[in-house]
């Protein structure tokens, strides 16, 4: 069966992990959904992995549209969110209301991911879910304020835990159905989780988050530089390098292609 905002919640019950990886593309979201990851992101580090983007700001709603929409067609199980990207949810709800709505209308994905727990943006959650849209909020690092926090752990000092808490609580009250922590430490991912209602998942935030998420080109190493909670567990850089080269080779020396 497809999965819903609602299985994820009975696994929180269950005490049962899942998985979310992101993709950008048919390819990639074809792969991971036949794996069997359980969430699908169509995250704005596509700027980053795809589009060649020092940070995420630049990508726009109608980059992300294009990208969920290749993402919507290779998945057949896993529940498809799409991150809003910056920009395009900050300067009133009936903004994100239309970029919210033309995401789930022209993608069919079944969700929208926003960034930060401030009390606009918790309003925000709180008026998208009221009228049927299901929202993943995200506190911790937050990759769209790289200019004012960085990409550095956040909630190490207790004032910045507390802060971290109290946005995770209002987001769960808004109305949202999971909760992405990222970069925080693990007994504050460890306290939240247990706090909150709804499902967290983690990236660089510990082990007791419900579930867990990686971009999907740091897991397969096609990145050139992991961030310090990344793994990667091949390397198909350099397996691509290598049957590039292998392919340069065989074309000087006339070997390819093989004699008919």
């Amino acid at each position: 069966m497809p999965v819903t905002p609602q299985t994820l919640r009975n696994w929180k019950n269950q005490a049962q992990p899942f998985v979310m990886l992101t993709a950008w593309d048919w390819a990639i979201a074809q792969i991971v959904d036949q794996a069997g990851v359980e969430v699908i992101l169509v995250g704005d580090s596509l700027a980053m992995v795809a589009l060649g983007y020092p940070n995420t700001l630049p990508l726009t709603l109608d980059q992300m549209i294009h990208h969920s929409q290749a993402v919507c067609r290779g998945v057949k199980q896993a529940l498809v969110v799409v991150d809003l990207p910056f920009l395009t949810y900050q300067e009133s709800i009936p903004q994100a209301i239309h970029s919210a709505g033309r995401i789930l209308k022209e993608s069919h994905a079944q969700g929208v991911k926003i960034e930060g727990g401030s009390p606009d943006i918790v309003q925000t959650i709180a008026k998208l879910t009221s009228i049927g849209i299901p929202v993943m909020g995200h506190v911790g690092l937050t990759p769209q304020s790289v200019h004012q926090l960085g990409y550095k752990q956040q909630g190490k000092t207790e004032a910045e835990a507390e802060r971290i808490l109290r946005e995770a609580i209002a987001i769960a009250e808004a109305g949202a159905f999971a909760l992405v922590l990222e970069h925080i430490p693990a007994p504050l991912a460890t306290h939240i989780t247990e706090k909150l209602p709804i499902p967290t998942i983690g990236i660089g935030a510990g082990s007791a988050c419900d579930g867990q998420v990686l971009v999907t080109a740091d897991l397969w190493g096609l990145s050139e530089k992991l961030p310090p909670f990344a793994k990667a567990y091949t390397n198909l850089r350099a397996t691509m390098t290598e049957a590039t080269q292998a392919f340069i080779r065989d074309v000087k020396s006339r070997q390819f292609p093989p004699n008919q």
